[in-house]
């Protein structure tokens, strides 16, 4: 096993993210359509936050996700993403390694991580990306 590989090489480079100004009904779509659950924010290429499934599961008790109607759709016409995203989300940068990664997953309640080099986002890694790596050493 390699024990300095970078995290570049497992996140992933083609980040969706979203304005901080669009509704969440957007970041709902996004999550349906992209089959993701972890979506940065941002104000303009500066990361603000991050909204997850769970966040939005939490607000409408998850039955926009299973494909039920009737559900009460109004909350979300009424909060914005900056209230529902978590502020200031950690964050790592490209060159740190796949073991920095793992260990702040380990103690942390943390799913996902954007990274970052500077103030631009360059991809994020999840715990999926990093079970699988650890997988294929074995």
């Amino acid at each position: 096993m390699k024990k300095r590989k970078p995290v570049s090489d497992i996140m992933t480079k083609d980040v969706i993210s979203i304005s901080e100004d669009e509704k969440l009904e957007k970041v709902i779509e996004i999550f349906r359509t992209k089959n993701i659950r972890h979506l940065p924010v941002k104000n303009g290429k500066k990361i603000t936050g991050i909204i997850s499934r769970t966040d939005i599961n939490r607000l409408t008790f998850g039955t926009l996700f299973d494909n039920q109607e009737g559900a009460d759709e109004a909350i979300l016409q009424l909060l914005t993403i900056p209230q529902v995203m978590s502020n200031k989300p950690r964050t790592v940068q490209s060159d740190d390694t796949i073991k920095d990664v793992a260990e702040i997953f380990s103690e942390a309640e943390y799913h996902s991580l954007p990274v970052v080099d500077g103030d631009e986002l360059k991809g994020i890694v999840t715990t999926t990306d990093v079970i699988k790596y650890l997988l294929e050493q074995y």
